[in-house]
């Protein structure tokens, strides 16, 4: 195992899934179940496979670990390197975790194309795993921007009534920051000689060209978060998706931007980020505020989850740029909690949409009375999502709380009250859909949470309580990268001062 291509397995292997699925003939019943069982198998495997990333990480090290290079394109210094640290290797196993999740919640909800939908959701993972392992900023910008082929489909096949206007909107959001951020990789080639990441992170770009570098970045960056006021997006396809896309989206394609930030905006221009520090905790304030009040008004529970999406990101943004090492470390905690709260959360809607074919909250109500142990799990995560201790929720809050403090007490202050408004329209939500009389004959009707149903949500549930009980599981596997990363930014910070000194 030692010699193993760990990395290039994890990718692959669901693309060998997709591959195999594609031979199976016909379009019957016998033929969809065979891919869903295919579809199932492949990213099981691939989950199982990926803990051999986590028991043997060496988490003392701030290196990348189990490291591929080969050359790709030597012509351009272009290679097919790949490697983890403390940070993404929790985001590889966080897509590992979900996807299998995402495609036993599709086992029924799924009817129509049931291949082609199983097909798209293993390339998705492919792509979103070698996004999270890439060291080279091409091989990066390549699986970056190839998972909105799968997510458009996802959304645009197999979504609801606007299912078209939402995937394109989708699609033209996120390539009018990525065309950016290729140009801004085109320069850094030019200055840097090489698209190696490790080797971009140590290079000093001249303060004046890394604010273009890193606005062009941002432009990208930020739509995926996504940030005020890029964020239009998201409701529509949030509410028009299938319950597992909105699972992906919510759980992983979030998180791209807020591991963009870490991974290329900190340690590739410090000067930049610490300019626009200022900008980002003003966006992060009002994501945070603002979206938690048109939460509020939500007749849509997807709508009202997706809006409160934009407030969690808000934390993430802001910790990010506190440039503390709580900050940092709550913000990668944060996404992590989010990934799987958010998509449970999905997921609880899911399961009664299936059963009443509607996501308005007022044709709900009772619930409690008819489905006691649904009542159970949605309550779970919803005191995740508010930040209740004792679920991971709790902890990214805490820390980002605690970074923000050390670096700007107003903007603790405001990001604060985003924590008491979360608690309002998530309780708001509960008590309305859960509690109340049991009057609609329509809700009378329904069924508790079948056996398919709580396996779907059992690894969910384990990984809340463990984040919220345990944290330090996980954060120590992230302690030295972190650590290692703001060391850069701040020995970079420190070169420009003297520089400016000594120019003075």
């Amino acid at each position: 195992m030692a010699d193993l291509p760990i990395l290039s397995l994890l990718i692959f292997l669901p693309l060998a899934g997709a591959g195999f699925i594609l031979t199976i003939n016909g379009d019957d019943e016998i033929a969809q179940n065979n891919a869903r069982k295919t579809a199932l198998w492949a990213s099981t495997i691939t989950f199982i496979l990926s803990l051999w990333l986590w028991f043997k990480f060496d988490n003392s090290t701030a290196d990348f670990q189990f490291v591929e290079n080969v050359d790709w394109i030597p012509t351009f210094n272009i290679s097919y390197h790949l490697g983890i640290d403390g940070i993404s290797v929790l985001f590889v196993l966080l897509t590992t975790v979900l996807t299998p999740v995402c495609i036993l919640a599709s086992w029924r909800s799924i009817q129509d194309r049931v291949k082609e939908y199983m097909i798209a959701f293993l390339i998705l993972e492919t792509m979103m795993i070698g996004m999270f392992a890439a060291l080279d900023i091409v091989i990066f910008y390549i699986f970056f921007e190839a998972v909105l082929i799968p997510m458009f489909l996802i959304i645009g096949v197999w979504g609801g009534q606007r299912r078209v206007y939402a995937s394109y909107k989708l699609f033209l959001y996120t390539l009018l920051g990525s065309v950016l951020m290729l140009l801004a990789i085109l320069v850094m080639y030019n200055q840097a000689g090489t698209t190696d990441i490790p080797t971009l992170m140590t290079t000093r770009f001249d303060p004046s060209l890394q604010i273009w570098l890193w606005l062009a970045f941002f432009a990208s960056f930020a739509v995926k978060v996504p940030m005020w006021p890029v964020h239009t997006w998201l409701p529509d396809a949030h509410v028009e998706a299938p319950t597992a896309g909105s699972v992906i989206l919510a759980g992983m394609l979030l998180k791209f931007g807020g591991y963009g930030f870490i991974r290329f905006s900190l340690p590739m221009f410090p000067d930049a980020s610490v300019y626009f520090t200022p900008l980002i905790y003003s966006l992060s304030i009002v994501a945070v505020i603002y979206t938690s009040l048109v939460a509020l008004v939500q007749n849509d529970m997807k709508k009202l989850i997706a809006y409160s999406s934009i407030a969690h990101m808000g934390f993430v943004t802001a910790g990010t740029f506190s440039l503390t090492m709580q900050g940092v470390e709550g913000a990668i905690f944060q996404m992590l909690s989010h990934g799987v709260v958010s998509a449970a959360l999905f997921l609880c809607v899911g399961v009664i949409y299936d059963r009443l074919h509607t996501r308005e909250i007022a044709a709900y109500g009772g619930l409690v009375h008819k489905m006691p142990a649904y009542a159970l799990v949605f309550m779970l995560f919803m005191m995740a999502s508010v930040g209740l201790p004792g679920t991971g929720g709790f902890v990214g809050e805490f820390l980002v709380l605690v970074g923000l403090f050390k670096a700007n007490t107003w903007v603790a202050a405001f990001a604060a009250t985003g924590v008491v408004l979360g608690a309002a329209y998530m309780l708001y939500l509960y008590r309305r859909v859960v509690f109340g009389a049991l009057e609609k004959e329509e809700v009378k009707k329904m069924l508790d949470m079948s056996r398919r149903e709580w396996a779907v949500f059992a690894p969910l549930i384990i990984l809340t309580l463990w984040m919220g009980v345990y944290p330090m599981s996980f954060l120590d596997m992230m302690h030295v990268s972190v650590d290692n990363l703001l060391g850069q930014v701040q020995l970079a910070l420190d070169a420009s001062n003297s520089a400016l000194v000594a120019g003075q």
